[in-house]
């Protein structure tokens, strides 16, 4: 796919219904803070790195495909990430390594529940059985739905 708003337009026409999107809207950030979360609990390869490394390189790499696609979309995805990487510090720090993924592991699978509900009551197949890499447009594409509330361009 060429561009951002053709993986925007395409996975808008696998969410028309209502529910399913109101759905997305909650459970996507979910996942997406469930597998940041899941992975600030994988133990750093040294005592050189704290606990959430393979969080921040996961979240680097997104950040710079939601860039490649969209400079105003890049940024707002890494403000986004800082954001979870907020809270999941906080948890990381409160909870612990095993309780907070347990919580990771817990909010995932029910989000997940979350999505294949919304995606029965649209009658269609997740995007991302199609291409993988829409696991990576659901996010922003509900910040793109955020820009243009706003009408901001991205």
């Amino acid at each position: 796919m060429s561009n951002l708003q053709q993986w925007f337009d395409n996975y808008s026409s696998d969410h028309q219904d209502p529910t399913n999107r109101a759905i997305h809207w909650v459970c996507v950030p979910l996942i997406v803070w469930s597998v940041i979360a899941a992975l600030w609990c994988v133990p750093p390869p040294t005592s050189l790195f704290k606990p959430g490394i393979w969080a921040a390189v996961a979240m680097l790499f997104a950040t710079m495909f939601y860039y490649k696609g969209s400079r105003a979309i890049g940024f707002a995805m890494l403000a986004v990430f800082v954001v979870l990487t907020f809270i999941t510090s906080l948890l990381y720090g409160a909870l612990g390594q095993k309780p907070l993924l347990y919580l990771a592991i817990g909010v995932f699978v029910v989000a997940w529940i979350g999505q294949f509900i919304g995606h029965k009551i649209e009658g269609r197949k997740p995007s991302f059985l199609t291409d993988i890499k829409y696991l990576l447009i659901g996010p922003a594409w509900l910040m793109s739905k955020v820009f243009n509330r706003f009408g901001w361009k991205y």
